[in-house]
């Protein structure tokens, strides 16, 4: 087997990480500060914050949750980052999508805990196409974010390709601006570090500026 310079291109690979790169050029950084922002706000009030998705999604949904709770572990006498995932919940999930419906799994989910100033954070790759247009299959987070909006909450949007139905919905949209869904997926998982990191600095700066007084 002929070696390969550890600086050749090799055509097939050099194309995705160029989509890569193409996204790190043109992703919107005002509307990731939004995001973060939000997420801070809803830290500092004690807020919840839940996270749902479908597919691969959920399982980005699920880490970001499990990552934001920990954004406080290191800082004592200082409030936790309540974060849920509502994929979590195996038995009620498929309870409610044999019973109500998949459309429903999660707007079920938020009348139970959901309060005033609590976050929704939906990720999908194409944030739906409109209402009533992009199927059973994203209705589901569509209408959870309505639900949060009809009831004094906030809303959080993580898709790709146009931003779909997303960007019209949500308080803050991050839209990875590329057309296939693996750079979409892979990226995403790109964001929930930087919101993990990025969160957990101003979390430690505005812990520093309250023991200060």
């Amino acid at each position: 087997m002929a070696k390969v310079a550890n600086n050749q291109k090799i055509e097939y690979i050099d194309n995705f990480l160029q989509g890569v790169r193409e996204i790190c050029d043109n992703i919107s950084q005002p509307e990731i500060d939004k995001t973060i922002n939000l997420l801070f706000n809803a830290w500092w009030n004690q807020n919840n914050i839940f996270f749902i998705g479908n597919g691969g999604s959920a399982g980005t949904a699920m880490h970001l949750a499990g990552d934001l709770v920990n954004c406080t572990t290191d800082i004592e006498n200082i409030p936790p980052v309540k974060a849920l995932s509502l994929v979590d919940n195996i038995i009620r999930y498929t309870a409610l999508v044999n019973d109500q419906g998949w459309e429903k799994v999660y707007t079920e989910q938020l009348k139970n805990y959901f309060k005033p100033g609590d976050v929704v954070c939906a990720i999908s790759v194409h944030g739906g196409s409109g209402k009533d247009k992009s199927g059973i299959w994203s209705q589901n987070l569509l209408r959870a974010l309505q639900y949060a909006k009809d009831n004094g909450g906030k809303t959080v949007g993580l898709t790709g390709f146009d931003g779909g139905a997303f960007k019209e919905i949500c308080d803050a949209c991050i839209i990875v601006p590329y057309d296939t869904t693996p750079h979409v997926e892979g990226f995403h998982v790109v964001i929930h570090h930087l919101i993990f990191k990025s969160l957990t600095e101003k979390i430690k700066f505005a812990n520093e500026q309250i023991h200060k007084k």
